[in-house]
């Protein structure tokens, strides 16, 4: 099956570092992300997911990249098997307060330096240094 999701990249006011949360159920550390809803476009998705891991409202400013590859198969416990299509944003805070939530269990601000200490969703990791780029045209993978 394939399954369509959003991330969104968030630079600190500096462009030096990238807002990430830590994942509640496996502890690695990624964007703001998650699946698209039915009824829904990208853009709402990507604003809904930042919402709900991070308590901040945005406003998505342009595409980063398309991200999807066949070898990039995930199996989850019950069987299923999908392959993520994850769209990619830049987006800028506009409102709300920082904070942890349900499915978070820690956030920061980190260069792409110290993101090499992380342990890290390694598909988001790509997508960070694509953001850093700052190319207008989207990547497509």
């Amino acid at each position: 099956k394939l399954r369509v999701g959003c991330s969104a990249v968030i630079f600190d006011p500096s462009r030096q570092k990238v807002l990430l949360t830590r994942r509640a159920d496996n502890g690695m550390w990624c964007l703001p992300s998650g699946a698209m809803d039915p009824g829904e476009s990208a853009e709402e998705a990507c604003l809904r997911e930042v919402w709900e891991e991070t308590g901040l409202r945005a406003k998505v400013t342009r595409l980063v990249g398309i991200y999807t590859t066949s070898n990039e198969v995930i199996e989850y416990p019950d069987g299923n098997r999908v392959q993520i299509v994850a769209l990619s944003f830049e987006a800028e805070i506009i409102g709300g307060q920082l904070g942890l939530s349900d499915e978070t269990t820690a956030f920061g601000y980190y260069t792409l330096d110290e993101m090499g200490q992380l342990e890290m969703v390694p598909s988001h990791a790509r997508r960070v240094r694509d953001a850093f780029e700052g190319k207008s045209e989207a990547f497509v993978y």
